[in-house]
């Protein structure tokens, strides 16, 4: 299924985002790690996070994760600290995820966990037990949830964990939000240097309120940035969020973009400064890369942006993915090194109509949906349907701002 994407001429809209899923996927294991009596209030209805909800009320000893990598990462670390036989599996690209590092981890932790098809990726069985806990050391150029996924089972090991991150820590804000949550669910750690310590303790339940997500926000201020006539108006954002991508804001303020925050959320402007060229290191924000390429391109911006390294285990290779797609609209990008991608103002000959394909990842559909703005024809986005896993409400959204889709 396609759907073709038109743009109104003028845009006043109020969107109420999604709840944050990062927040919820997090909240529902120390929820239950805390054996919580109280349902969590504004969870995330994305996909990710209904296979979380799913998985912790079922009475199965398998589970199927889908394309949820959040929700591989955390359960297989949730599970091995549940005494019994577990096996955790997924889709097609989910199995060519790794997962190694992980394992090797919990299973040097005192964990046992065997690999049910190909060494290193999933399905997995897990035979889930007490865990001893210890000091281990990882590199902190892995993906985040790796690391969160062990911090969250940390306290209720024996001993305790002492996690050493070798390297460049990469997406440090999505570390930083599992341990504000961890605090608010009464447990303390204490990150010194390049060491992270959580010693033995108890979770305490507690009543807690998912707040609205910056990353779907980041598309609105894409469509803010490229619509010439738009009034916007996001809700249940935070000036002070504990997500890392609230980093947007600032950068979509060096492109033009000014927020302007209220009682509700925020309010997004024009500030008539945009910057020539924009440079910077995505390694704390990684989900926001493929929002500022295309916003990028499209207002021809060049840009240099580093710290990409995780984006190639992602739903899909997004370097690869944003360099094909990006073409097709007359665009040539730049990769390096396998973490920097960057565009000189290079252009080739567009698509007449192209069809923008999302390779299974709803950030490709949700970022360049608004290049239907810059396309008196509109855009048409394969399988749109992807944008479930993150925000099922995205096209109903851009419909009530006087988006035309055609399917």
């Amino acid at each position: 299924m396609n759907y073709l994407i038109t743009a109104p001429g003028r845009l006043h809209t109020t969107v109420k985002l999604p709840a944050s899923k990062s927040i919820s996927n997090r909240a529902l294991i120390l929820n239950a790690l805390s054996y919580s009596p109280y349902e969590i209030q504004n969870l995330s209805d994305c996909n990710d996070t209904e296979v979380m909800v799913r998985a912790l009320n079922s009475d199965s000893a398998c589970f199927d994760v889908r394309a949820a990598g959040t929700a591989m990462r955390f359960l297989t670390a949730f599970l091995s600290k549940i005494v019994g036989e577990w096996v955790i599996t997924g889709t097609e690209r989910m199995k060519q995820r790794p997962i190694k590092l992980l394992v090797d981890a919990l299973d040097s932790l005192g964990a046992r966990i065997e690999y049910m098809e190909k060494e290193g990726y999933p399905p997995l069985r897990i035979f889930g037990s007490a865990l001893q806990g210890g000091e281990i050391s990882l590199n902190g150029g892995v993906s985040s949830q790796y690391i969160s996924a062990l911090l969250m089972i940390a306290p209720l090991m024996e001993k305790g964990l002492r996690l050493h991150l070798e390297g460049e820590v990469i997406s440090r804000p999505y570390i930083d939000l599992t341990l504000r949550l961890m605090e608010q669910y009464g447990v303390t750690a204490r990150w010194t240097g390049d060491t992270i310590h959580v010693a033995p303790q108890e979770y305490k339940p507690v009543r807690f309120t998912v707040e609205s997500d910056w990353s779907a926000a980041s598309y609105w201020y894409e469509i803010m940035l490229l619509s010439g006539n738009a009034e916007i108006e996001l809700t249940g954002l935070f000036k002070n969020s504990f997500q890392g991508d609230a980093r947007g804001a600032e950068l979509f303020g060096r492109l033009g973009i000014s927020s302007v925050f209220t009682e509700r959320g925020v309010r997004l402007k024009r500030n008539g400064n945009a910057c020539a060229k924009l440079v910077y290191n995505f390694v704390n924000e990684p989900d926001l890369a493929q929002t500022f390429v295309v916003a990028c391109v499209l207002t021809n911006t060049p840009f240099r942006f580093t710290g990409l390294q995780s984006l190639k285990i992602k739903e899909t290779d997004r370097i690869e993915a944003l360099k094909a797609e990006v073409r097709k609209l007359g665009y040539v990008l730049r990769d390096s090194h396998d973490s920097i991608l960057e565009w000189n103002g290079e252009r080739c000959e567009p698509e007449a109509m192209p069809v923008i394909e999302t390779y299974e990842d709803h950030r490709m559909a949700m970022a360049f949906a608004p290049a239907a703005l810059t396309r008196k024809e509109g855009v048409t986005i394969a399988n749109p349907e992807v944008v479930s896993k993150s925000y099922p409400g995205y096209w109903n959204d851009l419909m009530t701002a006087g988006f035309v889709i055609n399917r």
